[in-house]
């Protein structure tokens, strides 16, 4: 059964620990995420932006998939199925199709148009049982045509934000989506510790959780972040593994070329990501 996503951060936070939202991107994606928590005993978040559920035929089709796939597994985690960076108009296909969890982004918008639309999806997903995020101050570089400038947010919005009664908080603190530029500046973690201090212990997320130094996470956590998304990292094990399978010839062995292969080594790959991510975040045995 899906759930929404508050009780799960909230424990996360209380416990000083983080959950990991796993973008998904097709079906291999989602079993081998669903697989992994199951087996580590965790919850987590299966993250979907437009482009995804696009990709995928629509959010109506993905919310059916990860319903009868959480059945089929015999899955017992929580899981919460959440758009990621949804603008107005995906909220409300969200919304319909039944995602338990949308993410509404006023992050580029006026501080003032950002609370007045963030509060009618807080009041709306709430009215529906869904939990919500917002975001203040923009995450940097760009995910499935989302750009961000990388601004740090500003503690006075994040407070006025989480005043809303938003259920958790995405806060620019100079993370990035993709892969970290060389020469990149790191995480302010001064800014994070006057977020956390405003905000009344509002769980806090950490966008672009891919290649950020071990000691950065740990420290981040420490400060209430308990939700960190994990995308492009999954994608360049994919990537990674496929492309080691065809180099070596398998594809041409037999039946090598049969897609049930062809994607083993990529869906074992976003496995151990996922393993690995569960393990560092400390939410291993948490379920």
């Amino acid at each position: 059964m899906l759930v929404n996503a508050k009780a799960m951060l909230q424990k996360a936070a209380k416990e000083g620990y983080a959950v990991a939202q796993i973008n998904i991107n097709n079906l291999e994606w989602t079993k081998a995420v669903l697989v992994t928590a199951q087996a580590q005993k965790s919850p987590v978040i299966l993250g979907v932006t437009g482009g995804a559920a696009k990709y995928m035929v629509s959010f109506s089709v993905v919310t059916e998939m990860a319903k009868a796939m959480v059945k089929s597994l015999g899955i017992t985690v929580p899981v919460a199925l959440h758009l990621d960076h949804g603008s107005a108009a995906q909220c409300d296909e969200c919304i319909e199709a039944g995602f338990t969890s949308i993410m509404f982004d006023g992050s580029h918008y006026p501080i003032a148009e950002n609370l007045a639309k963030t509060k009618h999806y807080v009041d709306l997903a709430h009215t529906k049982g869904m939990s919500i995020e917002a975001e203040v101050g923009s995450i940097g570089g760009e995910e499935d045509g989302v750009v961000g400038a990388g601004d740090l947010a500003d503690p006075e919005e994040c407070r006025q934000i989480a005043a809303l009664g938003v259920d958790f908080l995405a806060a620019g603190i100079g993370n990035i989506h993709g892969v970290y530029p060389e020469g990149w500046l790191g995480l302010d973690f001064d800014v994070l510790g006057k977020i956390r201090d405003v905000c009344g212990g509002i769980p806090l997320v950490l966008h672009g959780g891919t290649g950020i130094p071990v000691e950065m996470i740990q420290t981040a956590i420490s400060l209430g972040v308990a939700k960190i998304n994990v995308n492009t990292e999954c994608q360049l094990a994919f990537a990674d593994a496929t492309r080691g399978y065809i180099e070596a010839g398998m594809d041409l062995q037999g039946k090598g070329f049969d897609p049930r292969k062809l994607l083993a080594p990529g869906y074992d790959a976003i496995c151990r990501v996922v393993q690995e991510k569960m393990e560092l975040f400390g939410s291993v045995g948490k379920a």
